[in-house]
């Protein structure tokens, strides 16, 4: 059974202390108008008047029909942690030299015990429109949260969703991997390497977190390894082979412990033999020397990049001849990577030369080589993107895993989510904001949004009702309505019914359970399983339904009525 945020039982989130990650998230990261209009409302007195906050986005990224929400965590952290130091009122003071003093004292004395954050569940797949929190508090504090609040979740959200969509068309891709089935491999899994390509320290760190809780299995970011306990990968570049030019530089040099003898045995001296057998005595001398020296450093680990030179005539070989001599002392190696040319065709000529590896150890008794052929990995780079997964779906490919950079972390098909911050109430009245454009049209007041499941257990819709609405109760009947679109309407009988938000911050206390990441990941998972396949889709996906009640759609229309002006013609 799907595991969905019931009412109460809030988001599993990684907290790892309390204040946020990055130091620069203080109450001055944000806009300066921010703090000039909250200077207007002290000015008149209105700093405390009873304010309610949504943040949501309109649509839905990368030409899809659903988006990762992500960064409660650190949402949670910068609300229980606000306080304007001195020094930045001393600051604010030189820039806005003719405010009261006692809008400083205001300021000096401002925190969020008078703020309740409710908000989905970190990882919850989130739909245009719906509040993804919800934030009630003094309008004060309330309006001066938004653009902080904006930052934390906009990019986590963006690249959470972007390596969700990576990891499905990776998964897609495998359906004419010729290795499924006969290395009974797992699907083709993605790693995410973009630190170097990443916007910034605290971009790449990011990118790190939020990959991986989209679904990535692991990171090259050594301290997004360290701070957050994810598994981190990698081996070597071209640099490493390049360094090598003979095999005098690793004669004599490059001694590797037999496991069944205990004893150390030189590689360069059985890997030449090996050489020698097979007749490969073409394949690079300084490449062969970089991926002996290397076997001696990782034994256990030995996966190799074989583009430096020549792929087919001398890295894959080279590779075959240290792999042969790491199996005969009792090792298993873990295969190669390309970075350069037709991935699919060299992935499926390197598979073919392990299978043939693999089918010669088989046949021979003399080898005391474990056959490791049949598991080994073949991992690929180069600017990879959601496209080419998809692409690679078409195509006969041995590609056991991605390693995915630049198109990952900066998100470059889509580089803004756009969330957006608007004030729904105040002072128990709702507030509306009207546009010429249907889609930035504001549904005031206070909500609660709903999921609503069909018999098969997966998601129909999602519903939304005003605050002081019944909520539906599964088996019985009721309508939902488009928000916009008045002949747009159904019935609706729910299997089940789960209640989106709960109070995640309230009134100065933290309100969550905390997760590590992997829960988190696996949660995202879920629910991705749960859609049908029709809203995953990489062309023309189905987009998900977001209704309202039938009171909200009055509600609603009655209060644009209002608020419109009327145009007077002559």
């Amino acid at each position: 059974m799907l595991s969905t945020p019931e009412k109460n039982n809030v988001a599993a989130v990684v907290v790892s202390s309390s204040r946020p990650t990055n130091a620069l998230v203080t109450p001055l990261l944000t806009d300066l108008y921010q703090i000039t209009m909250v200077y207007g409302f002290w000015k008149n007195g209105r700093q405390d008047e009873p304010s309610i906050f949504e943040l949501f986005f309109r649509k839905n990224p990368f030409r899809g029909e659903y988006t990762i929400f992500c960064g409660l965590d650190e949402v949670i952290k910068f609300i229980d942690s606000y306080k304007i130091a001195e020094d930045d009122i001393d600051y604010l003071k030189g820039q806005m030299k003719n405010c009261e003093d006692g809008f400083w004292d205001y300021l000096r004395n401002l925190d969020c015990s008078r703020v309740t954050i409710s908000s989905m569940k970190e990882g919850t797949v989130a739909f245009p429109r719906e509040p993804l929190i919800v934030v009630k508090g003094p309008l004060g504090i309330a309006q001066l949260l938004e653009t902080t609040l904006l930052t934390l979740v906009n990019f986590p959200s963006l690249v959470a969703t972007n390596a969700a969509r990576m990891v499905l068309a990776a998964s897609q891709s495998s359906a004419n991997n010729p290795s499924f089935g006969v290395n009974k491999k797992k699907v083709p899994g993605c790693v995410e390497f973009g630190l170097r390509r990443a916007q910034g320290p605290d971009g790449g760190f990011s990118a790190s977190k939020y990959s991986y809780l989209g679904g990535f299995d692991g990171t090259s970011n050594v301290l997004a390894g360290k701070l957050l306990g994810l598994p981190i990968v990698g081996t070597h570049a071209h640099s490493f082979v390049q360094s090598y030019v003979s095999l005098d530089e690793v004669k004599d040099k490059c001694k590797v412990l037999n496991k069944d003898t205990n004893q150390l045995d030189d590689l360069t001296t059985l890997v030449l033999k090996y050489r020698n057998e097979k007749g490969w005595v073409t394949t690079n001398d300084g490449e062969l020397a970089a991926f002996i020296a290397y076997a001696s450093a990782f034994p256990d680990k030995f996966l190799c990049l074989i583009d430096t030179y020549d792929t087919l005539m001398s890295g894959v070989l080279n590779f075959i001849l240290v792999a042969l001599v790491l199996g005969d002392l009792g090792y298993k190696p873990m295969g190669v990577r390309l970075d350069s040319g037709d991935l699919a065709y060299l992935s499926m000529e390197c598979y073919k030369v392990f299978k043939e590896q693999s089918a010669a150890l088989n046949s021979t008794s003399s080898s005391s080589s474990s056959n490791f052929f049949d598991s080994l990995d073949i991992v690929v780079s180069n600017d990879i993107n959601e496209e080419v997964l998809h692409n690679l779906h078409n195509q006969h490919h041995a590609i056991t895993n991605f390693g995915i950079g630049t198109n990952l972390v900066t998100c470059q098909a889509q580089p803004a989510l756009g969330c957006v911050y608007k004030l729904v109430e105040i002072d128990g009245k709702p507030r509306m904001k009207l546009s010429q454009d249907i889609e930035k049209v504001l549904i005031p007041g206070r909500k609660r949004c709903f999921r609503i499941y069909g018999k098969d257990g997966r998601p129909l819709m999602d519903y939304m009702i005003l605050g002081e609405e019944q909520p539906p109760k599964v088996g019985e009947r009721f309508m939902v309505r488009h928000p916009f679109i008045e002949n747009k309407r159904a019935a609706v009988v729910a299997s089940r019914i789960a209640e989106l938000h709960s109070n995640v911050f309230e009134n100065g206390e933290k309100k969550i359970t905390v997760s590590s990441l992997k829960e988190s990941q696996k949660y995202v998972k879920e629910q991705l399983s749960s859609l049908r396949p029709d809203i995953l889709r990489h062309v023309n996906p189905t987009p998900y339904k977001v209704a309202v009640s039938t009171k909200l759609f009055t509600f609603l229309h009655e209060l644009w009525m209002e608020t419109t002006p009327v145009a007077e013609l002559n």
